[in-house]
């Protein structure tokens, strides 16, 4: 395990909480393990320890990543996505490859949702080729979280936002009984709404597959 990886790790088991670690665990439907450290203190901690260790290097950030994310308590992984977006605008294209391994592994909303909404958004802003490769890969992908994330990867772009594309991909996932994707469409609709409701507004009245959840979320905001 990468050094810089030992030392965080230390530090957080030093701070663990485990009456408070029961609780987070259901909360997450007993998908992960905690150490029962809360939001608040996790990130003081974080902050200390990159005051006296500074990030990571960005040649050993896909290592130091990966170690994190192998360990078992989500406290970890929730590290490792806050260190990534510390660094998302210095990544060079090809680190998307972590990025991917990220969402596939140990997947749920939680870091699903911070990395789309953030270090891939950012990612696929940067890099338009990186983008369309990707897409092309994830939105007609088996794996729902990596179409959750092609919903979702332009959750901040509000004017910027290519409604079109959205559409698109809304389209491809019609008819989906996943929980996770239905929440996710209604979710993209609705952050666009904030910006430009009208043709949000227009795409909900005029696609009747839509999902009663979707539909619902989309709709939260403006009323029909």
């Amino acid at each position: 395990m990468h050094p810089y990886t030992i030392s965080l790790k230390s530090l957080f088991e030093k701070n663990a909480n485990p009456p408070n670690a029961v609780p987070m665990k259901k909360y997450m439907r007993d998908q992960f393990d905690y150490l029962g450290i809360k939001t608040p203190i996790r990130v003081a901690l974080q902050n200390e320890f990159i005051k006296e260790n500074g990030l990571p290097p960005l040649d050993e950030l896909d290592s130091i990543l990966r170690a994190l994310w192998s360990l078992p308590q989500r406290e970890f992984q929730y590290t490792a996505t806050s260190l990534l977006g510390k660094l998302e605008n210095k990544l060079e294209p090809e680190f998307n490859t972590t990025v991917e391994y990220l969402l596939i592994t140990k997947s749920w909303w939680d870091t699903v949702d911070t990395l789309a909404g953030h270090s891939v958004g950012t990612h696929f802003k940067r890099f338009p080729k990186v983008r369309e490769k990707y897409l092309k890969k994830w939105r007609k992908s088996d794996n729902f979280w990596l179409r959750r994330t092609a919903l979702l990867f332009q959750l901040s772009y509000k004017k910027e936002t290519d409604f079109g594309l959205l559409c698109e991909i809304i389209q491809e996932n019609l008819g989906s009984d996943e929980f996770f994707i239905n929440k996710a469409i209604g979710w993209a609709l609705r952050q666009y709404a904030h910006t430009n409701p009208a043709p949000v507004k227009k795409f909900v009245k005029a696609t009747k597959e839509l999902h009663p959840l979707s539909r619902r979320e989309a709709l939260k905001n403006i009323g029909e």
